[in-house]
């Protein structure tokens, strides 16, 4: 891939790390600050229960995302940015920008994806 394509990919990625990591940071406070809010009753103590498990998976999301952003930085530090992990042909540009943190060529994916039993369609 072209230097200038791969600088727009990590500027791309950069941006996305930025804004996860501020989401993680949020939802931490958030959590922190519902945990300590003096609810008393049965229903209000279950629904805050149920907050937390949402703001708990949410936060596992934020935390893959930034690792997987973390893989494509690596990725372009390695000088294999760009290529599908499996065959190792050129990933679409289109997919890329689409999703920057593709490791797979859309091909791949659509395989990897029927082999784990998912039938949802790959960019």
């Amino acid at each position: 891939m072209q230097a200038d394509k791969l600088e727009h990919f990590r500027k791309l990625l950069l941006e996305q790390l930025r804004e996860h990591a501020g989401h993680i940071l949020a939802d931490q406070i958030d959590a922190l600050e519902a945990s300590d809010d003096g609810v008393k009753d049965s229903v209000d103590l279950s629904l805050m229960d149920v907050n937390k498990e949402l703001a708990f998976t949410l936060g596992e999301r934020e935390s893959q995302l930034v690792a997987d952003i973390d893989q494509a930085l690596l990725r372009i530090k390695e000088g294999t940015y760009g290529r599908c992990a499996r065959c190792g042909r050129d990933i679409d540009e289109r997919r890329l920008e689409a999703l920057p943190t593709a490791r797979y060529d859309a091909n791949c994916q659509s395989i990897i994806e029927q082999a784990n039993g998912f039938a949802t369609p790959s960019l």
